[in-house]
């Protein structure tokens, strides 16, 4: 097989086994020129991949909602100081976030207040 022949073989296998990393979602569901918060309760902090979520209750108006904040995998989360112990159900937060644009409760986390008053995002730890 000639030099040029294999090169195009290689490079097209290459692009063929790459297509499934292709395959993830945008963020354009978010609308990330905003910003909202919610102060409620971790009903469930999900440290899984491929994105973690917490699920926050919060009582507006009488009527009680669930929000789900959708955030990046537990690889880069933990180079962040996240820990699949970092939040607990029951435990009281603020969380601020890119809010789902079909006005779904929930959204693409900002960051989250703990109960301690730390504030923790999504960067990684220098």
């Amino acid at each position: 097989m000639s030099g040029l022949k294999y090169l195009t073989l290689a490079t097209a296998t290459t692009a063929l086994l790459s297509a499934p990393a292709w395959a993830h979602h945008s963020a354009a569901m978010f609308d990330r020129q905003k910003t909202s918060s919610v102060a409620g309760t971790i009903k469930k902090y999900q440290f899984s991949n491929p994105h973690a979520w917490i699920y926050v209750t919060a009582t507006e108006d009488g009527v009680q909602k669930e929000y789900s904040i959708e955030m990046t995998s537990p690889n880069l989360l933990g180079r962040a100081g996240w820990r699949p112990g970092t939040l607990k159900t029951g435990d009281k937060v603020v969380v601020r976030y890119h809010p789902f644009r079909d006005g779904t409760t929930g959204g693409q986390i900002v960051d989250v207040t703990l109960p301690t008053g730390k504030v923790m995002t999504e960067q990684a730890i220098n």
